[in-house]
């Protein structure tokens, strides 16, 4: 799917389809928008090419997994940015890469799925950012879907929250599966937004020709995304924290219950041991053993025990054993 937004020199603006490249031509102080979802690669590439892309450029592009980067050409610029299709409360997302090859008059999305991001502002600020240059439009996408993260990961927080509060009330392997399953994903999404602040730290130290940095509004512009993506990394750094630390309290938790039962155990066993010990003197059979022939031998041998048993608990409990 072609989505084109147009800004003509009168400042009218259009949208449209591929027909609004014609007109854009025809008019050196027209801009243009042009937006690419899922089309084919043979379409999108003759379509940059027509726009003078070098090809090292289109071929970053169109890789599925590339790192996220920004490389400066003659006549562009390409970003390749990490977006996510789709973001919940429970950190499942679908990863996406967007590719901006942005031009003094002319802005190119590239992205194989749905961004809401592209979606909302081609509806509504689209033609406003437009009209400042086509730079302010590709850093809004970024910063308009750094805070759909920020928003999900916000909710999350709550649901870690419940979380902690459940593991210390009534700890479980299923709550603990959890745990380990948000700290894998979010391991995941702190080395995507470790990317994108690369990305904006790159801008905000080098002078790109079609991103200036003595442009006022467009560093202010850059610094709000590089911010934005800060503090997304900051927060996946900090729940990952909090995430290795239920992980640890749950262990130790779980540790100490175990060393609480062993000892029980042990105590029942200290407390056994002397009594298994008579019983198995008493049990030899042998013919000339002086206690056979005692009348009341078996019941001095049972008050020796008893008497064993309840001293070792006694001692066991005054040591706080039990």
């Amino acid at each position: 799917m072609m989505r084109v937004l147009l800004l003509e020199a009168d400042g009218r603006v259009t949208r449209g389809g591929e027909e609004l490249i014609a007109r854009w031509r025809e008019a050196p102080e027209s801009r243009i928008w042009i937006d690419l979802q899922g089309e084919r690669r043979e379409r999108t590439r003759e379509l940059l090419e027509d726009f003078g892309c070098h090809p090292l450029a289109i071929d970053d592009a169109e890789r599925e997994r590339h790192p996220p980067k920004v490389e400066e050409f003659e006549t562009h610029t390409l970003i390749l940015y990490r977006g996510i299709s789709s973001f919940d409360a429970e950190l499942n997302f679908q990863p996406q890469q967007v590719a901006f090859f942005l031009g003094e008059r002319y802005l190119i999305s590239l992205h194989p799925g749905k961004a809401l991001s592209i979606d909302r502002l081609m509806a509504h600020e689209g033609d406003t950012l437009l009209r400042r240059s086509p730079e302010h439009v590709a850093l809004k996408v970024m910063y308009v879907s750094a805070g759909f993260y920020l928003d999900s990961l916000l909710q999350f927080e709550n649901a870690l929250s419940d979380l902690e509060d459940a593991l210390l009330d009534d700890g479980s392997d299923a709550l603990m599966r959890r745990v380990i399953a948000y700290r894998s994903r979010l391991v995941k999404m702190r080395r995507v937004f470790n990317y994108h602040v690369g990305i904006t730290q790159e801008l905000t130290a080098y002078d790109y020709s079609h991103l200036p940095r003595d442009n006022e509004d467009t560093l202010h512009a850059i610094n709000d995304v590089h911010e934005r993506f800060e503090r997304l990394h900051s927060l996946t750094q900090m729940y990952y924290d909090i995430c290795g630390d239920l992980v640890d309290g749950y262990i130790s938790l779980s540790s100490h219950q175990l060393n609480i039962t062993m000892r029980v155990l042990t105590v029942i066993t200290a407390i056994f041991v002397p009594l298994t010990f008579l019983a198995g003197i008493y049990g030899m059979n042998f013919a000339h053993m002086p206690e056979l022939t005692y009348r009341f031998g078996y019941f001095v041998v049972l008050g020796v025990m008893l008497v064993i048993g309840l001293a070792l608990l006694w001692m066991f409990r005054r040591k706080r054993w039990l």
